[in-house]
């Protein structure tokens, strides 16, 4: 096909993904733009909410930067949010990503439009595609449907924030239909964001703090010494300030005067990062090795 370099392989082609190939309903084509590696076959979904926090943003962008490190394909859906900071990460860290569109590929109908540079970028180091023709534009039901095939390319799927109704929970329920594993980042009781994941961890979903325990799901090379070197957010800076000896939740809340769920999800990302340290009984303490 020559409109924008798009190419078809049907479903009986030996370059069809034998992954996605496997699951109960694959695509009879496929639309690319790009092309696939024999590295693929190490891939993981990851896949998240729009409306995202800052601490879905910091902790997609931490462990996917691992991930791209120890050499694994990340699958996502190019929306706004969780997808985009998935994409963007992979690519920063020189690693390949590969992008499912719920509408055509060609230029004048990927959606979103404003991930239009992001999607060029991906073309370089990985791929579009999509199981719509040329000239195929958006539908809402086409999200819900293309996320059989984030999951169906991947070993597993890692759900970073999902409400409790939320696209990324029907990725995740995909990827249990087709026996693949699910991967849970744990939020905040208080947030709204977190709702799903949470559930998904109470009924059997891997809780996720690190890269690791993901690659040691599938016996693969764990990354060692990956200490995490970041700028502190503006929330972070302002609790890292107050918690310089061993400090209860209530009087970190009430000397940041932050909001309590600003306050949860903040500590938490903290802690993932291995800067600070639950003691117990509420109280917080900087992990002094890390900073």
């Amino acid at each position: 096909m020559v409109k924008d370099n798009i190419e078809k392989i049907p479903l009986g082609n030996n370059r069809y993904p034998e992954l996605l190939r496997e699951i109960y309903d694959p695509p009879a084509n496929l639309y690319i733009r790009g092309n696939f590696s024999e590295s693929d076959k190490l891939a993981i979904g990851v896949v998240g909410t729009r409306t995202f926090t800052s601490y879905g943003k910091q902790v997609t962008e931490d462990i996917v930067r691992d991930l791209a490190k120890a050499g694994i394909t990340i699958v996502s859906g190019l929306a706004k949010g969780i997808d985009t900071f998935a994409h963007q990460t992979a690519l920063r860290e020189n690693g390949r990503t590969i992008a499912v569109l719920g509408s055509s590929i060609d230029e004048q109908s990927i959606y979103p439009s404003s991930n239009k540079d992001l999607a060029k970028k991906i073309i370089k180091k990985g791929a579009l595609i999509s199981e719509h023709p040329v000239g195929t534009k958006s539908e809402r039901w086409y999200f819900a449907k293309r996320n059989r095939i984030i999951s169906g390319l991947s070993l597993g799927v890692l759900v970073v924030e999902a409400p409790e109704k939320s696209g990324a929970l029907i990725t995740a329920s995909q990827a249990l239909e087709q026996n693949r594993e699910v991967f849970v980042i744990p939020g905040s009781i208080y947030s709204r964001n977190s709702k799903g994941t949470n559930k998904l961890i109470q009924a059997g979903a891997k809780l996720v703090t690190s890269a690791n325990d993901i690659l040691e799901e599938f016996n693969l090379p764990l990354l060692e010494n990956q200490k995490i070197i970041y700028k502190p957010n503006k929330e972070e800076e302002i609790l890292l300030k107050i918690i310089d000896e061993p400090t209860h939740i209530d009087e970190i809340i009430k000397i940041s005067k932050l909001n309590a769920s600003v306050v949860n999800s903040t500590l938490m990302t903290l802690e993932l990062k291995g800067v600070i340290r639950n003691a117990g009984a509420g109280y917080y303490r900087l992990v002094t090795s890390n900073l």
